[in-house]
């Protein structure tokens, strides 16, 4: 079934926003997101791995064809450091990993080097907004005293490894290890990771802790750092594992109706929300659980079914089945979104990739079934004739769509479904981790020095 959604989505981009970054299914458009600046394609880009791993080898090949002809990265255009690379240098390496093919080793290369402007500041930390033919980089201007972001700066350590092991420049792997010295040396409040650090100063903005937006996938990194090397990068290891002792320590919390969650932290402060993006964090404390130290690998797989638990019904708890950009745990109200302007569902994936790992690792069958659940709603809801659209209120009886498919639901959402539903050994874990935007990158084993070598 995720093969039909994919071709659907897929035969509609192609059909009405060849090129351009993102498809608007019901308009029949191109929708361009100002966060990937003049840099086109993001869809194709992101969807190459996924036409691979599910055989779609017309669709692949024209793919290619079209970033041979036509990625271009020499725009004069901000763009968004964290979401490029994900996204572009993520899919790019993935794209290369799995079918050989130079043009995406060269390319991802390529724009790997575009971004290295963007550490030019006094501490390291990089910018999060740089435009890629002037190299001048500046942040967000609503982020707290025009500090860098956790998640952003954060998540770019998996894809600039890769890109030193790929083009024999160490430089990529040196920037984001320096990321890790300036973190270590830094006083962590409670042990807990601030989402705003000054680029500039080098000192903690505001203290807000989130394992959704803003934090999320620095946590993650670190654990598949680890993991990535081969268990061998122990500094990566040691801060995760840090990591998740504070959080549940501080963070995680049990309503009065037995559900587990994790709330964010406001100056020493929580509340009791959770947000759409912090539920990948049950994969992630299941993909953990078995180098947790001293037998807590028992604690960390339960701690991933809780969180898998919570938000399935947080999609339980809606009109659509589809679970609320954020929900929360206060004034009686258990996993439901109490503001309107968390109602939306825009095809996020992080409830199906928790889901898939969670099945993986235990091969409980009801993760295939809320899985199911998910493909039924996402058929009933945000397909439409053109493709799929997110959604305004998923509590409301009738859709109301956002006209807008993400190129993260080709390359996350219906690649989690379909691995959900296929055998272990389509990208075993032992072979590969999963960047933040489900690109699939190699575990780089101590003994390959070269591993394209080895691969030809």
């Amino acid at each position: 079934v995720s093969l039909q959604m994919m071709k659907h989505a897929w035969d509609n981009y192609k059909r009405y926003a060849w090129g351009l970054n993102e498809l608007k299914p019901i308009s029949k458009q191109g929708h361009s997101s100002n966060l990937f600046g003049n840099i086109q394609g993001a869809t194709i880009v992101d969807a190459l791995d996924t036409l691979y791993i599910m055989e779609m080898k017309e669709e692949f090949k024209e793919a290619k064809e079209w970033v041979e002809k036509n990625l271009d990265f020499n725009v004069n255009a901000e763009i968004s450091v964290f979401e490029v690379n994900i996204r572009f240098v993520g899919g790019l390496l993935s794209a290369y990993y799995l079918s050989g093919e130079e043009v995406f080793r060269k390319k991802a290369v390529e724009l790997g080097e575009k971004l290295l402007p963007a550490f030019n500041t006094p501490t390291g930390i990089p910018w999060a907004l740089l435009n890629i033919k002037s190299g001048i980089g500046r942040n967000w201007p609503w982020a707290s005293g025009g500090s860098s972001i956790l998640a952003e700066f954060g998540t770019l350590h998996l894809e600039f490894v890769h890109l030193s092991h790929l083009s024999g420049n160490p430089v990529f792997a040196e920037k984001v290890m320096n990321i890790r010295k300036v973190l270590n040396r830094l006083d962590k409040p409670e042990g807990l990771y601030p989402n705003y650090l000054n680029p500039s100063s080098g000192q903690w903005g505001q203290h807000h802790v989130s394992i959704g937006g803003l934090g999320d996938s620095f946590y993650e990194y670190l654990l598949k750092a680890w993991l990535m090397s081969d268990k061998t990068d122990e500094e990566g290891k040691k801060m995760y594992y840090e990591a998740v002792q504070a959080i549940e320590t501080h963070l995680i919390r049990k309503s009065s109706g037995g559900l587990t969650y994790i709330a964010e932290w406001k100056g020493g402060l929580l509340e009791h929300k959770m947000g759409h993006l912090t539920c990948f964090a049950g994969g992630m404390f299941g993909l953990g659980a078995d180098g947790a130290p001293n037998d807590k690998t028992g604690h960390h797989i339960e701690l991933g079914a809780e969180i898998a638990r919570t938000c399935h019904e947080s999609y339980d708890r809606t009109s659509m089945k589809l679970g609320p950009e954020a929900f929360r745990f206060d004034g009686g109200v258990e996993a439901i979104a109490t503001r309107q302007n968390e109602k939306y569902y825009i095809l996020r994936p992080e409830v199906i990739e928790t889901y898939m790992y969670m099945w993986r690792l235990t091969h409980d069958p009801k993760y295939r079934q809320w899985g199911w659940e998910a493909v039924e709603a996402l058929e009933k809801h945000c397909r439409v004739d053109g493709g799929y659209s997110g959604i305004r209120d998923v509590y409301n009886n009738h859709e109301s769509h956002d006209d807008v498919q993400q190129s993260f639901f080709l390359s996350e959402t219906l690649k989690y479904l379909y691995l959900l539903f296929s055998e272990d050994d389509l990208l075993p874990f032992e072979h590969w981790v999963f960047n933040t935007e489900a690109h699939p990158l190699p575990i780089l084993h101590k003994d390959d020095g070269n591993k394209e070598e080895n691969q030809k």
